[in-house]
């Protein structure tokens, strides 16, 4: 019995504790560095719907989103932006900002009348959204212009599907 004891007090736990030590922290680093740009600088978020057809498939494109934009107040006009779903907060929604705060937007109430138009002046501290495609989006013509602070990011590079991989360049359509 003492030989074994003797072994186990021989075993090098304090080297093994410290690799272990080692490599959580080294894991416990990457975590951090991950969820800090994920939630203040940079996210991929992936995109269902028609609502931004023919820019942004229905079937799901992925797409890089910086959030740098959103907090420092450089979104503009025509820019893709991901943002908070004022009827569900729940739910996250990509849109083009049409107008910024001061600005007067004049939209199509019912798409398929063309005499159906109606002008709002954008409040102080919103901006207004609509999707691409006008007849399936529900955006700023239901709801009105919504609060700066559902902003997420802007959406600036498609990722997936790799046929349209690259740049989304404000204000462009495929």
């Amino acid at each position: 019995m003492s030989g074994l004891r003797f072994r186990f007090l021989q075993f090098p736990w304090k080297t093994i504790t410290k690799d272990a030590f080692d490599g959580t922290m080294t894991v416990a680093k990457f975590l951090l560095v991950f969820h800090v740009s994920d939630t203040y600088i940079c996210t991929p978020t992936v995109t269902y719907g028609a609502s931004m057809l023919p820019t942004i498939n229905s079937t799901g494109d992925l797409l890089l989103a910086d959030r740098l934009s959103a907090r420092f107040g450089r979104i503009r006009r025509g820019d893709i932006i991901i943002a908070r779903s004022p009827e569900n907060p729940r739910k996250i929604v990509t849109k083009r900002v049409m107008g910024m705060e001061g600005d007067q937007v004049t939209f199509l109430v019912d798409p398929g009348n063309i005499n159906s138009c109606k002008s709002v002046t954008v409040p102080k501290g919103h901006v207004w959204i609509q999707g691409d495609n006008t007849y399936v989006s529900n955006d700023s013509r239901k709801y009105g212009a919504i609060p700066y602070g559902l902003i997420e990011g802007k959406a600036f590079f498609r990722v997936w599907p790799l046929e349209n991989f690259g740049s989304l360049s404000p204000g462009s359509h495929p």
